[in-house]
């Protein structure tokens, strides 16, 4: 049976999920894996089985590497990126791009130049449950699509440092929903206003928001809202409702067991799962599994460049809306 060869860039917490999940797919072979801290991963290289090397321009010389996966920190993709286009290499890559768009630019042209294949790491659209209101959507079930809501709230604050570093709530949590947003309505989101604060942690007030909501408008004429909090003391709170001229679709939460007790005080149910790693389990599963069959199958990703950077531009404008307190219209790719 003809195998995938696959090089890995990273192998921190999502390298390491995306292995193991390559790993079980039989037409994958993971032919290396490259991490600067290779000398701390001496767990995972014994799990996993294959040595961790530190130099990436082992990967771009291996001419029996087809495909790559990068899975380093945001401000080295553009570069890894751009490299094994140049190499050859069908590329996935971890979201954002970059927190620039001038540098995902540099990085589009060059993936288009060199006409490899490149898919963004946006897993929710994996999601069964999402996938089956897009299904919905898709068929007319709901009718013209006039509201659409993505509700995203995380269990708990990031760290300081990584606030810092993330580019922000928009550029690092919400572009999620931006990209869902425009999923699941077929259309372009076309201006968004910002209202948002510090409200869960207030130190971080000089450098981000942990707190908002952003209003959009959509190519067709249909509107949307997406609401984020970095904190929800109950869990995981992943909901969505596309609503249109026929009727509504709804997505609850995952909930830890979906049991409901009853007593004299009232309905009872579990809370949702706690994080996106319980949530979202097989969606990183199937989304790699997809990219890697795109490759087999000589055909366009299901996620694609121009969503990346669709996705990053509504981040953009976002921030500058809630810079400006003013909407602000989304640029469109040339």
């Amino acid at each position: 049976m003809k195998k995938l060869n696959v090089g890995i860039f990273g192998a921190g917490r999502i390298g390491q999920i995306h292995a193991n999940n390559l790993s079980r797919n039989p037409i994958i072979n993971i032919k290396r894996i490259v991490d600067p801290m290779a000398d701390k991963l001496g767990e995972f290289e014994k799990q996993i089985g294959i040595k961790i090397e530190t130099d990436p321009q082992v990967i771009f010389d291996d001419e029996e590497i087809e495909a790559v996966l990068i899975c380093t920190p945001t401000d080295t993709h553009v570069d890894y990126i751009i490299k094994s286009a140049k190499a050859g290499k069908h590329i996935f890559c971890e979201k954002p791009v970059s927190l620039s768009d001038e540098e995902s630019m540099r990085a589009y042209k060059a993936v288009k130049e060199a006409g490899v294949k490149f898919q963004i790491g946006v897993n929710r659209r994996y999601d069964r449950n999402f996938a089956y209101v897009k299904k919905m959507v898709d068929e007319g079930k709901v009718g013209k699509l006039e509201l659409l809501r993505v509700d995203s709230r995380d269990p708990e604050p990031p760290s300081l440092d990584y606030v810092k570093s993330s580019g922000g709530l928009f550029m690092d949590m919400m572009i999620h929903d931006f990209d869902m947003a425009r999923y699941i309505s077929n259309q372009e989101i076309t201006e968004v206003y910002v209202n948002a604060d510090a409200i869960v942690n207030k130190d971080i007030k000089d450098i981000d928001v942990d707190t908002a909501i952003v209003n959009l408008k959509f190519s067709d004429g249909a509107i949307g809202v997406i609401l984020n909090s970095r904190r929800a003391e109950y869990g995981y709170d992943q909901r969505l409702e596309a609503f249109g001229s026929k009727g509504t679709a709804m997505v609850e939460n995952d909930l830890d067991a979906n049991v409901i007790y009853a007593d004299k005080d009232g309905y009872h149910t579990p809370n949702p799962q706690y994080f996106f790693l319980e949530r979202y389990t097989q969606s990183y599963i199937d989304e790699v599994n997809d990219f890697a069959q795109a490759v087999f199958e000589d055909r366009q990703t299901s996620v694609t460049f121009d969503d990346a950077i669709m996705a990053q531009r509504c981040a953009i404008a976002a921030k500058e809306s809630l810079d400006t307190k003013k909407p602000v219209k989304v640029r469109m790719i040339d």
